[in-house]
């Protein structure tokens, strides 16, 4: 899938920096309303099976669900305090990995989310995750 492709399919790339660089691009669009993030799996996501590194499906389900309280919470600061990842089936090289965020509650200091990971119809990852709400850059 080439970026052309994607892009025509609905998908923007995301501005990012650090650690995220190194995986992505990161990629985004929104279906009916609900957001989506994507990561292009290559070569540089593998891990020994040749399959794309747990490390690379958390990441995206972090990234996601951080990006989705922010977007729903109006919060621009936020911090990661706890993030629970099953692994359900192996990513493949060449797939379109799609991280599916959404917030199940928000509290007055936490934000509560839940991510599938899926790619080529079938789910690889699911994630719960909870964002603690900072009061500045701290």
């Amino acid at each position: 899938m080439t970026d052309e492709a994607l892009k025509a399919d609905g998908w923007a790339a995301v501005e990012t920096t650090g650690f995220l660089n190194l995986i992505g691009p990161l990629w985004e669009r929104s279906v009916d309303g609900n957001h989506e993030y994507a990561i292009l799996a290559s070569d540089k996501h593998h891990n020994r099976r040749n399959r794309v590194q747990g490390g690379v499906l958390m990441t995206l389900a972090d990234r996601a669900s951080g990006m989705i309280a922010r977007l729903v919470s109006g919060r621009p600061t936020l911090a990661t305090v706890q993030m629970d990842v099953h692994f359900i089936d192996a990513g493949q090289i060449g797939e379109l990995l799609i991280a599916k965020p959404r917030v199940v509650r928000v509290t007055h200091t936490l934000i509560f989310t839940t991510a599938e990971v899926v790619a080529d119809g079938r789910v690889v990852a699911t994630a719960s995750g909870v964002f603690k709400i900072l009061k500045d850059n701290s």
